[in-house]
């Protein structure tokens, strides 16, 4: 069956990506919803929306690009790790993955592989606070102000994170058995 992964919101469009390169797409906040064709068989684990332009990822290394949410184009990320996570800020796109795959792109177009100093799979990636945080395996977390240079931090946990998100001056990360962690910077 159809399982959607993740979804994000911009141009007045929302999107949802999910397994088998399934792509799903509102123009109405979420009422009605459109099948698109996104020219992959791949499963898309994550997208999101920036640069006036949505950004979906997946298995592969294959990255999927719109600037509308109907039709979709195909980037070269470079790799074939499973891509999972990305994000969008100050014009630098932060996709990261299997095997601590880290990419970033000004374009979502082409894109440049980054040293991420772990070989553990990266799940979430966020930004907020000047600062971009990925997390992952083994209670991983690295952050970077740039998405280029990555410094791997302490989470004082060995439970595996998956997603991380930023609001109200706060970095929220969760994970297996339950884990939240949380950091103002």
């Amino acid at each position: 069956g159809e399982r959607l992964y993740a979804v994000t919101f911009g141009n007045n469009t929302f999107v949802a990506v999910g397994n088998s390169g399934n792509i799903l797409r509102s123009t109405d906040n979420g009422t009605t919803w459109d099948n698109r064709t996104s020219g992959t068989t791949n499963d898309l684990d994550g997208v999101t929306y920036g640069n006036s332009m949505f950004v979906a990822v997946g298995s592969g290394g294959n990255i999927i690009t719109s600037s509308d949410g109907t039709s979709w184009d195909n980037s070269t990320s470079g790799t074939s790790s499973f891509l999972i996570g990305i994000t969008q800020a100050n014009g630098t796109f932060v996709a990261v993955g299997s095997a601590g795959t880290i990419l970033t792109s000004s374009d979502g177009s082409n894109w440049t592989s980054r040293t991420s100093g772990t070989s553990i799979d990266l799940r979430g990636v966020s930004y907020g606070n000047n600062t971009f945080v990925t997390v992952g395996g083994n209670g991983t977390i690295l952050t970077s102000n740039d998405g280029s240079s990555w410094t791997s931090r302490t989470s004082g946990i060995g439970d595996h994170l998956s997603r991380v998100t930023r609001g109200n001056s706060t970095f929220v990360a969760v994970g297996n058995s339950g884990a939240i962690l949380t950091s103002s910077d």
